[in-house]
Parts: structure tokens; sequence; C-alpha cells
């Protein structure tokens, strides 16, 4: 239970017939990681004069195109159905997702795969690639109109034909935008070129700018753009353009009215091919997805001309099952070997009872284990709910914290695994914030007594936040030595199973002994504790060296940090009690305009503050468990186990 889960390493020889029957049963166990050996092969002269490294199948390439383009398909059809989702329909998939129940489906062979998914996308493009090239088209000339649209309204007040701006054999037109301060400069500059131009110009969208058209002769169109890219000339692109600016709006804006209805036509039928096609598509994708992961992982074995060798790391616990698995699926030809691992080689896999698991993510973005080390989930899955909820310390708070996390895990958490343990996480967290608020008076800050004038009967004297906060920090420093004592206790016992007793006596026991002999100082004096405290100094100075006596102020720090317990529950607590105070205020000193200006304090101030308090909570906690816990003990690894299972979350095999 607070180890790993035991491993072994298994090598397993058959048939060449029966490697594909193999790979099909070990990758719905989904209980193996598959070793690459094929390295291993070529670097190793032994192996090579029996071995060669395997390669992908020759199926491989299909399958991966055949995925990319259901992919495709699946983003393209789900992008039209989402267009015309609001609000409301997000929300509501949100607290309550669609659930797809799984279809069964036949044990394909990966050549009928290809044609089965050859057949069915080209069912599916036939219906979708016209429409999809239409909608191109429309999206593409509905950009290319706004354009036409924005520079006619840009350029509405000048009374003008833009074919007459269009360059020709001798002329040339130029449309644009200067700032206002720019505009007598460059009608000088322009004069020094040539006289022969016209500059027309027009106030633009504020009084800072002016719109201009100017019209030349064509040999001197490159000098005078030459001038406008210095006086920083915004141009207009009007080559495009033909009749008068009121014509072009009036076209324009009836043109995308049309594409607009034109593209909902064409939503409307993609939206029905999507809810046609959609589950037969996502069936077929993950089929493609099984059957890729299964073809590429034969360029992790070694081959001979008849037999396949491969190599699987598997937990001690179902190790009998998998080789039966094995021996069923090649028909008893095969043969397996069940070894002692490496304890530096050994992919690590976390085992853990249920309530627990969540927190296996916390663990695991720290750093994978090592081997043989111990697992600190189950001590996590204790501990970070109630740091979040001592540094909440707000009943109220707790409740909502606890109801976000039951929608997450009755919501999401039914699609999304992630959602799911967060969800658990967040309504551990809230419970025992709700708890810890109860007892120390929090529930919406100070709510009941400043506005129902009432005590919560729950409330225990000694650690009323709003009395006693000393009493609260003297809980917090409790709780954190023996915090850490739990994490020198399980260092110690590591560095002793692995032999290393000098790191245990001087990096953990010794801390245990100098508080030893602080409590025997306090309890009995002097003469009691001193020697034990002595003993302490002498081992950190041994061990350690005379620099190990600056290891006590690091230590002393490390205890000290578990303060910002009690500095969050009063941040809580007071900027709680500050929304109610401006509350009440608000309702009283303001008339009228108070009766609705205070709910809307009371309800914004305190979501805010549960938002920012409650993520602030959660860091510290994360932060007390990575860098004062963990620090004590854990060592780390590199390995994490990584399962060769097929994710079936729409699909199974019939039987």
């Amino acid at each position: 239970m607070f180890l790993p889960a035991r491993m072994r390493k298994l090598k397993i020889i058959t048939l060449d017939q029966y490697s594909d029957s193999v790979v099909r049963s070990l990758h719905e166990e989904g209980v193996t990681q598959i070793d690459d050996i094929s390295e291993r092969i070529q670097q190793d002269a032994e192996w090579r004069q029996i071995l060669k490294p395997s390669r992908a199948t020759p199926y491989t390439g299909r399958v991966s195109s055949l995925l990319m383009k259901t992919s495709g398909i699946l983003d393209f059809l789900g992008s039209v159905a989402a267009e015309e989702k609001g609000l409301r329909d997000t929300i509501r998939e949100f607290i309550n997702p669609p659930m797809f129940e799984k279809r069964e489906v036949e044990e394909l062979d990966t050549e009928s795969l290809i044609e089965r998914a050859e057949e069915t996308l080209g069912r599916v493009e036939s219906e979708t690639r016209v429409m999809e090239e239409k909608l191109n088209e429309l999206d593409s000339e509905r950009s290319a109109v706004e354009s036409s649209l924005s520079v006619a309204e840009k350029l509405k007040d000048f009374d003008i034909d833009f074919s007459d701006l269009q360059d020709s054999e001798y002329i040339t037109g130029i449309a644009g935008r200067i700032t206002a301060e720019n505009l007598p400069e460059l009608r000088e500059k322009l004069a020094e070129i040539t006289e022969e131009l016209i500059v027309s110009d027009k106030e633009g969208e504020n009084r800072d700018e002016r719109v201009l058209i100017i019209v030349t002769l064509k040999k001197h169109a490159d000098s005078i753009a030459s001038v406008l890219r210095r006086m920083e000339f915004e141009r207009f692109e009007i080559s495009e353009l033909r009749g008068r600016p009121s014509e072009i709006i009036s076209s324009s804006k009836t043109r995308l009215e049309e594409i607009s209805r034109e593209r909902q036509e064409i939503i409307s039928k993609l939206r029905d091919i999507n809810a046609e096609w959609e589950d037969e598509l996502l069936v077929l994708k993950e089929q493609l997805e099984i059957e890729k992961e299964r073809n590429e992982v034969f360029s992790h074995f070694g081959e001979t001309r008849k037999t396949v060798m491969l190599e699987a790391w598997v937990p001690l616990k179902e190790a009998d099952r998998v080789i039966a698995v094995v021996e069923e699926s090649s028909e008893g030809h095969c043969v397996t070997d069940l070894e002692e691992p490496d304890p530096e080689e050994v992919p690590v896999l976390l085992d853990n009872p249920r309530f627990a698991k969540p927190y296996e993510t916390f663990v695991e973005m720290y750093s994978p284990l090592k081997y043989n080390e111990i697992d600190p989930t189950i001590f996590m899955a204790f501990v970070f709910p109630f740091f979040f909820g001592f540094c909440l310390t707000d009943a109220g708070y707790g409740i909502i914290d606890a109801l976000i996390g039951f929608i997450l895990y009755r919501g999401l958490g039914k699609v999304n695994n992630f959602m799911r343990n967060f969800g658990i996480i967040m309504m551990s967290c809230g419970v025992w914030a709700f708890i810890l608020g109860m007892v120390t008076n929090g529930f919406i800050g100070d709510f009941f007594p400043r506005f129902l004038n009432i005590t919560l009967p729950t409330v225990i004297p000694a650690i009323d936040a709003f009395v006693n906060p000393q009493n609260i920090l003297i809980m917090a420093l409790t709780v954190g030595v023996l915090h850490i004592n739990f994490g020198l206790i399980l260092g110690a016992r590591n560095n002793i199973r692995l032999g290393n007793m000098r790191d245990a006596l001087g990096s953990q026991i010794v801390w245990l002994i100098l508080e030893l002999g602080i409590i025997l100082y306090l309890l009995g004096g002097m003469i009691v504790g001193a020697p034990v405290i002595v003993l302490a100094f002498a081992m950190l100075i041994y061990y350690n060296g005379l620099f190990g006596l600056m290891d006590i102020s690091g230590f002393l720090g490390t205890l000290l940090s578990y303060a910002r317990l009690l500095a969050l529950c009063l941040s809580t607590g007071g900027i709680a009690m500050t929304v109610n105070i401006l509350t009440g205020l608000s309702y009283e000193m303001i008339p009228v305009i108070g009766v609705v200006l205070a709910p809307i304090i009371f309800v914004f101030g305190h979501i805010a503050n549960n938002a920012f308090q409650s993520l602030g909570a959660f860091i510290n906690s994360l932060r007390l468990h990575y860098v004062e816990f963990f620090a004590q003990f854990y060592m780390g690894g590199k390995n994490k186990f990584n399962a060769f299972r097929a994710e079936r979350n729409f699909t199974k095999i019939r039987r």
C-alpha cells in the first residue's frame, strides 16, 4: 500500500504467426508496459547474432493517414456544429455532458479495418467535400467583400467613381489616410515632386486624421509612394473597387446578407450530416488509434526468421494472468520468463486505494517515484484537504467549493478522468473548509454575528479566529512539527533500507533528537535536556561539518513556514469581514441605491474573495507538501509506468 507496485520483467518468445494475436491480447489487457529492445539488439554483439530489430508493420502508414483524415473530418463537422451553440448550451454540457454508450465492434484485423475505414470515409467525404469547398469560397468572398465595404465606408464622403481611380496608361489613383498634423507637410513635399496632381481630403473617423485621394501622372507614382511611406500614410486598397462609395456600400451589405444565408444553409446540411455520422466516426477514430498503437509497437521487438521476441514490464500481482493470456493467444506456442528487475530500470506504477487515486497526480507532478521508495500519496490524501481547509477556514466558502467539486465530478468527470479526480479533491477540500470554519467562527466571514446577531453553536471559543488567533498559530506550528517529523521518519526509513545509515543519522534522525532534547529541556530543565541537545549538535558537526550548524536556521525556517496556515486563515476571514462591513455601510448610508448596491457588493465581493483565497489555499497546501514535506524523504526517480493499453471510450469488443 505504501510502496509502488512490485514489478517484474516478462520476456516472451513466440512464433511470428502468433505475434499479432499476442500483441492484441496484451493491448486489451492493458496491464503491461512494452520495453523497447531494438536499440539493445543493435548495440549488443551477442544479441545481433541471433536477433535483428523488428519494424512497425507495413500497414502503419495507411492507418496513420486514415486516422488523420478521420480526425480532420470530425474536427470540421464538430466546428460547424459548435457555431450555433450559445452560452446556455456550453454551461449545460459542462454540468451534464452527453454520454456516449459504448458500441460493440468486431475484432477486425488491420487490413479489414483499413477497408472499412476507407469505405466509411469515402461515403462521408462524398457528402461533405463539395460543401466544405463552398464554405471556404464563401468565407474568402466574405473577407474580400468586408474589406471593400470597409474602404468604401472610409471614402463615402467623396463623390467619385472608383473606376476613375484605377491605373491607366498615364494616370494612377491613390487613397488612404494620414494624421491631420502631417497633411500640410505632405502637400508641400508632393508639390516639390510635381504640380501635375490632385489632392482631395476629407475629415476621417476622428478629427486627428484626414482621408485623402491623390490622382497624378503614373510617371510620378514611385516618387510619391516614397514620400507617402515616410509620412506614415496608411494606403487603402482600391484596385478591385468599381462604382461610387454609396453603391459599393449598398451592394456589399446585400452580398454579405446573401453569403450569410448561403452559409447557414450549408451549415444546416452539415449539422445533419454530423448528427448522422458523428458516432460512427468517433468509433472509427478510436479503432484506428488502437490499431496504430498495435502496429507501431512491433518496432520495439526483436525477430528471427520465424519468431518474435518482446519484453514487457508487468505488476507482480498481474504476472500469472498475463502469462496465461500470452499462452492462450499463442495457442501454447510461446516461451515466457519472469525476471527480478534491476531497481534502477523499473518503471514505477503507483498502487493506492481508490480514495487516494486522485492525489497520484500531485505526486507525479513533483517527480516520478524511485522504485522501493515510500509512496506518499495516501498521506497526501489525508493531509492536503486538511491544509486547504485550514487556509480557508470558512464554512460558507467550503460549501461553495464542495459544490463546485460535486458539479465537476458529476459533470465533466463522467467523460474526463482528470476532472473527475479534481472534483473529488475539491469536495474533500470543501468539506474540511466547512468543518474548520464551523469551529473557528468562519461562515462567510462574520456573517452570523454581524447580520443575524448570533454565534455559530459549533464554535470552539479557544480557537475562534476573530478572538484567539494566537491559538490558531500554535495549532499551525504543531501541525507543521508533526508533518515534518513524519517526513523525517520516512526519510530515515528510506535511507536505512538503502543502506545509507550516515545520511539517515545526519539528515533526519539528528533533527528528531534535537526536538527531543528541546522537549526534555522544557519539561525537565537543563540537566535532562542539555545532554540530548549537545548530542544533536555533535551529530550535526560530525556528519555535516561545522557548516551543519547553519542548517539549524533552515530547519527552524521550515517549521515557521507553517505559520502561513494562520496567515491565509486570517486573510480569508479579514477580507470576508471587510466585504460584510462594506455591504452594511452601503445599505445603511446610501439612500435608495444602497438597497441595490449592498447585495451586489456582498455577492461579488465574496465570490472574488472565495476564488482568490481558494487558489491561495490550494497553492499553499501544495507548497507545504512539495517544499517542506517531500524535501525530508523524497528521492525521486525517472521512470513512470506507461501501460500498453487499448483506450476504449466509445467501443467494446463483441465477445
